[in-house]
């Protein structure tokens, strides 16, 4: 979706360049701390048997959810798919307005006045841009982030903390997105001819390291982060992760309610990094059952090596993404570069025009990451499965949250 995710999403990944969410009086009550179930109660056709019936089980679940909560659930997801399209053509009318407009020119100019070293040229060109997109993106934005959530009973936010967390997204945007142009258009300009791979490797390792220091430099800007003491559920969470080889020490809580009524689980990082995280929500609303099934999902992914998985696969989107904009930027340059003012590939000014040319790519193979991401979803649940030995944690935790949440 926009705004925010014009953040690090488009500031990152749309400036993937040369490749949030922070949801805002909910509809639902929260529970208190101390309502979570203290056993995960199971319909007959799922208790086991000796003839047991998957398919019997999984309808059972599916009955618990009333019909006007899966429409509803329904109407939120399909909307989100119509949502990726109006994103994609809003971006291309954002970006054709900056390139036809000559704004993107007239920044580049502004940040030459201030300056002529060329990397805090590009710093305060990317000031410029990063501010004047989030004008420009913000009812959109507004509309996806804040009532839309709120429609659905995901927020919990009322305006004025959401708009905070937009303003600190914004400067986390800043520094990171700042950082990304500054080198990428460093490689531009020293390797005009292999510019397009080195910018696939730079971008590569900058995602990385990213990740990398999300957990413990990031997330706390936007949450508060504590160590989790109850023996109910750390343990068996610290005993699966010493099962699977995962070094944590400790499992953390993040205050999620403080934005949205979702339950999720995170395992994250790196060595000393390296966080199981379970949200208040999955702690307040779920059973032990369900937690132990949830954290089971997560740690199948770093099991599974995804991450690594995902950084291949990434290597290789990007790569192929670069190598498009290489040739594309070489056309359109030659038959608009002109009117629009932009002197070469390594101009700021290009920016707008890298954007929209990526947010092409990115749309056209929405189905090939689509799939790539379901594939490792799936691989995760069996994991999770096998290893949290709780074959009803997981359907049961779903169907709450399709019941209560969507």
């Amino acid at each position: 979706m926009m705004t925010s995710r014009l953040g690090l999403a488009t500031a990152l990944c749309c400036l993937m360049f040369f490749c949030g969410t922070f949801w805002a009086p909910s509809a639902l009550a929260q529970p208190a701390a101390n309502q979570m179930p203290s056993a995960i109660q199971v319909p007959p056709e799922a208790q086991a048997s000796p003839h047991f019936d998957a398919t019997a089980a999984t309808n059972a679940y599916l009955a618990q959810i009333p019909a006007d909560r899966t429409a509803r659930s329904n109407a939120y997801f399909e909307g989100g798919y119509w949502m990726i399209l109006w994103d994609f053509l809003y971006g291309i009318a954002v970006a054709l307005l900056l390139l036809n407009l000559r704004w993107s020119a007239r920044m580049r100019d502004l940040a030459e006045r201030v300056t002529r070293f060329k990397p805090v040229h590009t710093f305060v060109y990317w000031l410029q841009y990063l501010v004047l997109i989030t004008i420009l993106v913000f009812p959109l934005t507004v509309y996806e982030e804040y009532f839309r959530e709120h429609k659905y009973g995901l927020a919990t936010q009322t305006f004025g903390p959401w708009m905070g967390d937009q303003l600190k997204n914004l400067g986390v945007n800043l520094v990171l997105g700042g950082l990304l142009a500054m080198m990428l258009f460093g490689v531009v300009r020293r390797l005009p001819r292999t510019w397009w791979i080195w910018g696939a490797v730079v971008t590569t390792l900058f995602l990385i390291f990213a990740a990398l220091i999300a957990p413990v430099y990031i997330f706390p800007i936007f949450n508060k982060i504590t160590r989790l003491d109850d023996p109910k559920i750390v343990d068996p969470i610290l005993s699966m992760a010493r099962a699977n080889g995962i070094p944590a020490k400790d499992v953390y809580q993040i205050d999620a309610s403080r934005q949205t009524t979702r339950m999720s689980a995170n395992v994250s990082g790196f060595a000393n990094t390296m966080r199981i995280t379970l949200n208040d929500n999955l702690l307040r609303r779920g059973s032990p059952e369900e937690i132990q099934a949830v954290t089971g999902h997560e740690m199948g992914h770093y099991v599974l090596n995804h991450i690594y998985k995902g950084i291949m696969f990434s290597l290789i989107v990007t790569g192929l993404a670069f190598a498009c904009l290489r040739w594309a930027l070489d056309w359109t340059l030659q038959r608009w570069g002109e009117k629009w003012q932009i002197r070469g590939v390594g101009d700021t000014a290009v920016l707008p025009l890298v954007v929209l040319l990526v947010s092409i790519f990115s749309f056209v193979t929405t189905p090939v990451m689509n799939t790539f991401t379901r594939t490792q979803e799936y691989e995760a649940d069996m994991y999770g499965l096998n290893t949290s030995r709780q074959p009803d944690g997981l359907p049961r935790q779903r169907s709450i949250s399709a019941n209560t949440e969507r």
